[in-house]
């Protein structure tokens, strides 16, 4: 998990896969295969509502944020988009 941004209306986080995972659960048994994949969840605070980015819509935010590497935008701007995103967000944050 790392953090990419918060700020007083939000927070993004980029959840990456478990790379620690040896293939073996605890009683030595053969884990059930996984699929490997990233995501990212965008909290809106105001809202207090969550939504969790994968797959596709998880590959498009990643060009957001290479976009906004290559063009370093205002905060204003960042939070625009995101705000964009608030009305996929139908999870309330329980536990933050």
């Amino acid at each position: 998990m790392h953090m990419l941004y918060d700020s007083d209306s939000f927070v993004v986080v980029h959840m990456l896969p478990d790379a620690d995972r040896s293939g073996v659960a605890d009683d030595a048994l053969p884990a059930a295969p996984q699929l490997v994949r990233h995501g990212f969840e965008i909290v809106d605070k105001r809202s207090g509502k969550e939504v969790y980015l994968d797959g596709s819509w998880a590959e498009m935010f990643q060009q957001q944020i290479l976009a906004w590497q290559r063009d370093a935008p205002t905060q204003e701007e960042v939070e625009d988009t995101l705000d964009g995103y608030v009305g996929l967000a139908q999870n309330p944050v329980v536990v933050h």
